[in-house]
């Protein structure tokens, strides 16, 4: 064979080759995707004189779909962006949302509509009020007080007012409702049994803060439930806060929560919030390892706050937790979520007596924007509306 006709040959075959490799090029760069959340490889060791209790984790009771409810505007030029809803817009639509749900409220005002109270009546608020989780002392407190002001006050009183007051007593606590942000960064630890809704809460608490303008960062320590950091990663993503996890299902979470603070702390961030998985209380060493968590975030600076999250229809039950957890991890505040079955408004009351800590936040509904400071006065007025 002569060289002309080899020519002939092998020039198409290259120049077929040349043109597929530029179209493949082209391609590949047209469909180059976005970066994805973050996502860290973290070295072990990190607190690694607490070494890890044993114990069985918990089954999982929380909902394991990425996908985050809809809500929020779209920031101009960055798809996928949302801007939160405001604090002040939220308050007014939850209070709303409490008012038209009924319950507690509606049932109280019409005991005391009946004018002159019979002993019945007094015992049928009796168990309204123990039906909506008030608790039995709470309970004892109110409708004594309820009882001489109604008679102090005669025929014409203004029954509504006086239970709004005796109510209102209730729900108060003398703590501040406010986070502690006064930290650089300032750090949420998020606790709670499994069920309650804690990553989707901690979702939406990044939101609330980003509409307060703080700059956040979230710390996926649930290791333990894959589907948790890439729920939290979608929480992330919708309004541009990082999410650092390990790459390395049932890693050690407090590796994760140590550099998320430390993380935080070197990038200069407002918050980090971490979350952690799921948990019964009746399990020791899950509980201990909540302390190894928190006393390895202060590695790097104090805890700022320990949010336990209650699912405010679990009634008593939820209290039982709330104490476990609040000697466990030190709690600070509390997140009730769920709070849309306002007739088991009550453990607002109780559990705030019980553990003397605040209700700091509250959840009513599956929007991601449901979520709100609790505020004493509005809650009262909402139900008694």
């Amino acid at each position: 064979m002569n060289t002309f006709t080899l020519l002939l040959i092998v020039g198409p075959l290259l120049a077929l080759l040349i043109v597929g490799g530029a179209i493949a090029y082209v391609k590949t760069r047209n469909n180059k995707q976005l970066p994805p959340v973050h996502r860290e490889s973290l070295p072990t060791g990190y607190g690694a004189e607490d070494s890890t209790p044993d114990g069985e984790w918990a089954e999982v009771g929380e909902e394991v779909s990425p996908e985050l409810p809809a809500g929020g505007e779209a920031i101009a030029g960055h798809p996928g962006v949302d801007v939160p809803e405001s604090v002040p817009s939220r308050m007014q639509r939850l209070r709303a949302r409490l008012a038209n749900s009924g319950g507690l409220g509606k049932a109280l005002l019409g005991i005391l509509s009946r004018g002159d109270l019979s002993p019945a009546d007094w015992e049928e608020l009796e168990d309204t009020l123990l039906m909506a989780d008030v608790g039995l002392d709470a309970t004892t407190e109110i409708l004594e007080n309820l009882r001489t002001a109604v008679k102090v006050a005669g025929p014409d009183a203004d029954l509504r007012e006086l239970l709004r007051s005796e109510l209102l007593a209730a729900v108060s606590i003398d703590k501040d409702r406010s986070l502690n942000l006064t930290g650089k960064p300032s750090t949420i630890l998020m606790v709670g049994v499994n069920g309650t809704g804690k990553t989707t809460t901690t979702g939406k608490l990044a939101r609330l803060l980003v509409a307060e303008e703080n700059t956040v960062l979230l710390g996926a320590a649930d290791t333990f439930r894959a589907a948790a950091a890439d729920q939290l990663g979608t929480w992330g993503e919708r309004v541009g806060v990082e999410v650092v996890r390990s790459d390395r299902e049932g890693a050690d979470p407090a590796s994760v929560a140590f550099e998320a603070v430390k993380q935080g702390s070197d990038n200069g961030v407002d918050v980090v919030i971490v979350d952690t998985a799921g948990r019964l209380q009746n399990k020791a060493g899950l509980m201990d390892e909540l302390g190894k968590i928190k006393r390895v975030m202060e590695k790097t600076v104090p805890t700022s706050e320990v949010l336990l999250v209650l699912d405010a229809t679990t009634g008593q039950n939820g209290m039982t937790q709330a104490k476990v957890f609040a000697e466990a991890a030190g709690i600070t505040g509390i997140v009730l979520s769920k709070l849309d079955g306002t007739a088991k408004g009550g453990i607002v009351i109780s559990v705030q007596r019980e553990l003397g800590v605040p209700v700091k936040f509250v959840g009513l509904g599956e929007g991601a924007d449901d979520f709100a400071p609790f505020d004493p006065e509005n809650f009262v007025d909402s139900l008694l509306s």
